[in-house]
């Protein structure tokens, strides 16, 4: 069904939509090439929420050469006006021939209606090219709309003997230089950084984003049960909001908190803790697409016992802590060997002098 060329040309496409890893949320990363007599006469990819889609970008470059051509694109075309027209009506204004598409976009305002009108207009339509490679460059995206919840990511880092800090909570740094570094990207790549106010507390992160280019800052959401946060916390005063998940009835403390520009979400709690799955909804309510999780032990253990990672990002330093250091993840419960949580690895590599493992639940 689909030719050699066809592959090159979804691959450039798909390429292109990685430009926008850092800067579409909550709209989902798309690249378009458009191909007339096997030359590119344009290519474009979503850059932000608001501005022109892939399509519109191409078919600027691409102008008359439009008429007759071939288009790929990693995600269908839209069918409805939102922000922006649809593409699918513009493509067909400008007399393309063929349309190959990755994926059908999973949001119920298009969900196989750009198709349709492609195919009203003559067009020929071809679906599911690379369509794994495209998922994979939008998983919040199809997650949102397939499984009502944001992907979640937890990142960890530890020793050689799986500690996270000293038994005194020393814990910079753990990992190399290039290996925080590598965190920066996970960071930008994400639409909301999500932690406990056990380490807000300690720690006062901005949980921001740090690259030298163009990133739309992540949210942050700061599980905090009973409201200690302090109005002068670092991150509430970064690019982005900054929402406090409680079930706290004081009014004086919400208050002040909102007076500094932090916002509520006040959600239900089993045993005076957050409920993780009423959490996620809310989120998936707030357009979030993917969760970075950076907590420590008690509540990245909650996620993980939940079911609640999709991806487990560990940074493993070659160095030994000692075993009064502080364990990687607090998991109550597990006593024998039938009860260990299994994992299955998708990826591991060096950064640094540091080794990255990811993870799915098996």
């Amino acid at each position: 069904m689909f030719s050699a060329n066809d592959h090159h040309y979804m691959s450039l496409a798909l390429r292109l939509a990685e430009r926008g890893l850092y800067t579409t949320d909550p709209n989902p990363r798309v690249g378009c090439v458009i191909v007339r007599d096997d030359v590119v006469v344009g290519q474009g990819w979503h850059r932000a929420a608001g501005e022109p889609h892939a399509e519109i970008h191409a078919l600027q470059q691409a102008g008359d050469k439009a008429r007759g051509a071939s288009v790929y694109v990693t995600l269908e075309p839209c069918s409805h006006h939102g922000r922006t027209p649809p593409c699918a009506e513009a493509l067909i204004n400008a007399g393309v021939a063929r349309v190959v598409v990755a994926m059908q976009d999973p949001s119920p305002k298009v969900a196989g209606q750009g198709i349709d009108l492609l195919k009203s207009g003559s067009i020929g339509v071809g679906v599911g090219l690379l369509q794994p490679q495209a998922e994979a460059l939008n998983p919040g995206f199809v997650s949102r709309f397939n499984r009502g919840r944001p992907y979640v990511r937890c990142k960890l880092a530890m020793s050689l003997d799986g500690r996270t800090a000293m038994a005194s909570g020393e814990s910079k740094w753990i990992t190399s230089e290039s290996a925080r570094a590598d965190v920066q990207k996970l960071r930008a790549s994400s639409s909301v950084i999500l932690t406990g106010i056990g380490t807000v507390l300690a720690d006062d992160p901005r949980m921001n984003a740090r690259l030298d280019c163009e990133v739309k800052q992540p949210d942050r959401v700061v599980l905090d049960t009973n409201l200690r946060m302090s109005a002068k916390a670092r991150m509430i005063a970064q690019p982005g909001i900054t929402w406090l998940a409680h079930h706290c009835q004081d009014q004086d403390k919400q208050a002040v908190l909102e007076q500094s520009g932090a916002r509520m979400l006040t959600l239900a709690s089993k045993e005076d803790r957050i409920d993780l799955h009423a959490l996620l909804s809310a989120l998936h309510d707030l357009e979030y697409n993917e969760v970075l999780v950076e907590a420590g032990p008690t509540l990245s253990g909650a996620f993980l016992q939940a079911g609640l990672i999709d991806e487990l990002i560990v940074y493993l330093a070659p160095h030994l802590m000692g075993h009064g250091g502080r364990a990687l993840l607090h998991l109550p419960g597990i006593e024998s060997m039938q009860q260990r949580i299994a994992l299955r690895m998708t990826d591991v590599r060096h950064v640094g002098d540091d080794l990255r493992l990811t993870y799915t639940l098996a």
